[in-house]
């Protein structure tokens, strides 16, 4: 769209939307910085990546090692099949 239009309607187009940008509220960055701060630090108690997951409620927790056990015993499999099955 932008090969169909001239010089001067790209322009025009510029001028319309800076119009627009210069009507927005603006705030200073202390006073966003500081209610920014203190909502994160209001909702850092809810946030899985700072306190953890429950392990009972954790769906990535690793299921295999009860298994694994159980084969080495009953002589299934070798540690180093489990170990080679487990490399990324």
């Amino acid at each position: 769209m932008a090969q169909e239009l001239s010089e001067k309607d790209l322009l025009r187009m510029e001028v319309e939307q800076l119009q627009k940008e210069v009507k927005n509220s603006r705030a200073p960055i202390s006073q966003t910085g500081k209610e920014i701060k203190d909502y994160v630090e209001a909702q850092a108690g809810n946030d899985p990546l700072l306190k953890g997951i429950p392990e009972d409620k954790n769906p990535f927790r690793e299921k295999g090692s009860t298994f694994c056990t159980l084969l080495l015993l009953l002589g299934r499999a070798s540690w180093l099949e489990i170990a080679w099955s487990r490399m990324p």
